[in-house]
């Protein structure tokens, strides 16, 4: 108890919190685009259901992890080298990782712009992804996001409770979120295109940070932050012509 008093009263231990709130919330946002993306192809009475349990899992995977903190410090470890390059645990992750969101954000993007594999998704009487499928594909994406966010955490401050209230925090905010997300995401076709993207651009990074290349996130939410603003504006344009051409019609 002494000890929470302890953190409670430090202006040090609350700057850290507010910090690791941050970017575990930033870190999140990756795992939530893909948990949408995907869910979105799911029958609609189960969309919100699997959007649940795949933030959830991801709270338990965080927590669970949070728990050995002693021994996910110990990925980061060197195991074996490869052609004069040392790797840890930690980067195998990673890089399976990043491969996985390649694999997956391409494949989305085939489906997408292939206008024979839309018609057979339309006029198939059984859906493509299978609840079981997109838990299991989720449940990927939510382990190396998790070992991901915990090493970071570690990174950031020594307090476990800093760490778990931090985490937890980032989690409720992707609950909170993960509707309107998905919504959104489905209404605007453009707009999964753009996330896709997004999901390629992050395999690349974990890739990266694998082989040992450390890519500031900085650079990478930035970029993704801009490029938001920028289909932002052109859905306004959009929708401005829209409304103009419905005006001339009515007249």
């Amino acid at each position: 108890m002494e000890y929470l008093l302890e953190l409670a009263s430090s202006p040090t231990a609350w700057v850290a919190l507010i910090t690791l709130v941050v970017m575990e919330i930033v870190l999140g946002i990756d795992n939530l685009i893909f948990i949408s993306i995907l869910t979105n192809k799911l029958p609609k009475e189960i969309q919100a259901k699997a959007r649940r349990i795949g933030i959830s899992m991801a709270l338990i995977l965080r927590l669970g992890l949070l728990s050995t903190v002693a021994y996910i410090v110990q990925l980061t470890e060197p195991v074996f080298q490869i052609l004069d390059h040392w790797f840890s645990w930690k980067d195998v992750i990673l890089i399976a990782g990043g491969l996985f969101l390649l694999w997956k954000a391409t494949k989305e993007i085939h489906h997408s712009v292939d206008p024979t594999e839309q018609e057979e998704a339309k006029l198939g009487d059984k859906v493509s992804l299978s609840f079981a499928s997109a838990i299991g594909q989720i449940l990927v994406l939510d382990l190396v996001f998790s070992i991901d966010s915990i090493i970071t955490a570690v990174g950031m401050t020594e307090h476990l409770p800093i760490m778990i209230i931090a985490v937890v925090s980032a989690v409720i905010v992707m609950l909170v979120a993960a509707e309107p997300l998905a919504k959104f995401i489905n209404d605007n076709p453009t707009v999964v295109m753009l996330a896709l993207g997004f999901l390629i651009m992050i395999g690349m990074t974990l890739i990266a940070e694998g082989f040992g290349a450390h890519v500031p996130k900085g650079y990478i939410y930035a970029a993704m932050a801009f490029s938001a603003v920028i289909e932002g504006l052109n859905m306004m344009s959009r929708r401005a012509k829209q409304r103009k051409i419905a005006e001339q019609r009515e007249v």
